[in-house]
């Protein structure tokens, strides 16, 4: 890299192109000659491509050219040590397409047959015009383009001829139960384990394992080999995968009142209700609902873009901090939208005694799936819609910071989708960087309404509707505004740094209505050192005329427990400028409230009267 850096002022493509040969029938060749090959070829090329790869990743560009062969791809006789290491750098070629997506780095390979000095003893003279160099330079000059679309391709060329390569993979036969597979029963199914005519192909790693997965549960069903009911799912949790759950939509101990949700032996334990959408996605993905929808209709599915759309839970009574749950998952419509097939899902979850405990409904979409014929719109009116938000200013806005852990920690949960945890899988999905989950989003947003508007009492909680617009990238921060009407609390969602919506046309109903009173802006952030100050505040209606004292005693009725430290601004004149004093009789003009942690010295413009209340 240093050389290169030497060398040139700017650099966007490399072409590895050097290759030795030594052909030898495998019992004959030497280790020497398997090492000198393979340092050349397969070596020599990735030496390169490393020290290239900080000014792709630097200048977001970057193009790359790796030369294979069909003798790696076909195998020749006499060519086990060029054959493997050219087959080796199609994978290098491959892997680096996919790490290098989210830099607009492009990475193919050519398996060239042209004229050379390693050529020259192979083919006819005759023949030798017909395979000019520069026929093969036309393919490298548009793979190297700017405009060019391509990476993680092969590509043969040769006499004017271009073609593209591809793996196959065939249906196959899956032997289910297990304990029937047998290398007599391989030997008996080999026409069919090898039979190409439906054969597969795939544009990733991560498409080809989604569709290994699906084969299996189909091939299982068309043996009548049923992996799980699809009348019932039986789940059971304890009581720290409910304290985990919590952790996983940012609760802390950083607010008292988190203790609820997180300390086992708190009296008032409980459950943060939006546990019940995981306990609901747990019994969908392990049913096989899904795919007797697709099977019903005849629609043809590609599981890798299956998008989960909305998001309704309405809880009966409390969820237990452990239980043996079971639930009933069914299809309510399945609707042709054109461009994709959506599907609505419902799943009744009771306990152990048959009783109802909360309910989900789920909308999911399915990208490239429509035109199967299905109806547009459904009559149903069990389908939960969403709702506009009101046209005024939010009554409540919370803005709260997510940790750049957040997805790692939730996935904790049950949903290991690795699009929320492998960098390269979420490249593949058009992400620069894994995401959150989207029921993670609806944890926090419902949250935040149930600090607001219920005192964080779960028992206030009746039901939540949401639609996911977006996606939040862990560490940013999700700022939830909200509106009551009755004992309705409408809310939506954005990601505060980039102004993009993330959430919309949600609600959550409530049987009783608690206001918490304060500012309509807070936020949460972590504390940067002992020298912070946790501030807190029960504001009144009109803040610029409640005195120091005054807040002192409000503070004595409401917060007996804690100690509560106020950093307050003087109340300024008619010029606006602060007032002077001691401060204990000054009017208060501002109040930072709601758990916010502030360092003193980020606020110059305030006076620093800090009173103690026990």
């Amino acid at each position: 890299y240093n050389k290169l850096q030497e060398l040139y002022s700017n650099l966007d493509i490399v072409i590895n192109n050097a290759g030795i040969l030594r052909d030898k029938s495998f019992g004959k060749l030497s280790q020497k000659d398997w090492d000198l090959v393979h340092a050349v070829h397969l070596r020599g090329s990735f030496i390169v491509t490393k020290a290239a790869w900080p000014y792709f990743q630097q200048q977001k560009y970057g193009r790359i050219i790796m030369t294979t062969s069909p003798a790696g791809i076909y195998g020749n006789f006499g060519q086990t040590n060029y054959g493997s290491a050219k087959l080796g750098l199609v994978g290098l070629s491959n892997t680096l397409a996919v790490e290098g997506a989210k830099y607009n780095i492009k990475c193919n390979s050519i398996a060239p047959v042209a004229a050379s000095r390693l050529t020259e003893d192979i083919f006819p003279e005759n023949f030798m015009d017909y395979f000019k160099p520069s026929y093969v330079a036309p393919l490298v000059v548009w793979l190297s383009h700017e405009s060019c679309p391509e990476t993680g391709g092969v590509y043969e060329t040769a006499g004017g001829y271009i073609g593209k390569y591809r793996w196959q993979r065939s249906n196959g036969k899956v032997f289910a139960p297990p304990n029937t597979l047998t290398p007599e029963a391989v030997r008996d199914y080999w026409p069919q384990i090898t039979d190409m005519n439906k054969a597969n192909s795939f544009n990733s790693f991560q498409e080809h394992t989604l569709s290994l997965v699906n084969t299996i549960k189909e091939i299982s069903e068309e043996n009548n080999i049923g992996e799980v009911s699809t009348t019932s799912v039986t789940n059971s949790y304890t009581i720290d995968d409910t304290i985990l759950y919590a952790l996983s939509v940012g609760l802390s101990t950083r607010e008292p009142k988190h203790l609820n949700f997180l300390y086992e032996c708190n009296d008032e334990y409980s459950v943060i209700p939006s546990f019940g959408a995981v306990i609901g996605l747990k019994a969908f993905s392990e049913s096989n609902v899904l795919h007797d929808a697709l099977k019903a209709h005849n629609i043809s599915g590609d599981m890798t873009k299956l998008i989960h759309g909305e998001q309704y839970l309405e809880l009966v009574k409390p969820i237990p901090s452990f239980a043996t749950l079971t639930s009933v998952p069914k299809i309510i419509d399945v609707l042709d939208k054109g461009s994709g097939a959506l599907l609505i899902i419902g799943i009744e979850t009771f306990d152990e005694n048959q009783s109802l405990v909360f309910y989900n409904q789920m909308s999911l979409f399915m990208v490239g799936s429509g035109n199967f014929g299905g109806k547009r719109m459904s009559n149903d009116t069990n389908i939960k819609p969403i709702v506009s938000a009101p046209n005024r200013q939010p009554d409540a806005i919370v803005s709260e910071k997510t940790s750049i852990d957040q997805a790692a920690i939730y996935r904790l949960c049950g949903d290991k989708n690795p699009l929320h945890i492998d960098p390269m899988f979420a490249s593949a999905g058009g992400f620069s960087s894994p995401i959150l989950h989207g029921l993670c989003t609806m944890g926090f947003a419902m949250r935040h309404v149930l600090r607001e508007f219920a005192g964080y009492d779960v028992k206030n909680f009746r039901a939540i509707k949401a639609r996911f617009v977006g996606p939040v990238t862990p560490g940013q921060t999700i700022e939830t505004q909200m509106w009551r009407e009755g004992n309705r609390i409408y809310f939506q969602s954005f990601i505060k740094e980039t102004g993009k919506q993330v959430i919309s046309g949600a609600y959550v109903d409530l049987i009783e209505v608690q206001v918490r009173n304060h500012n309509t802006e807070n936020n949460f952030q972590n504390s940067k050192n002992d020298n912070d100050f946790i501030l807190s505040s029960s504001l009144a209606s009109n803040i610029n005329d409640i005195t120091i004292d005054e807040l002192a005693k409000d503070c004595l009725k409401e917060n007996t427990e804690n100690v509560i430290r106020y950093v307050c601004a003087p109340y300024g004149g008619n010029d606006g400028q602060s007032g002077g004093g001691d401060g204990q009789s000054s009017r208060i003009d501002k109040i930072f409230g709601g758990w916010l942690s502030v360092r003193i010295n980020d606020h110059k413009e305030l006076v620093p009267i800090i009173k103690t209340v026990y």
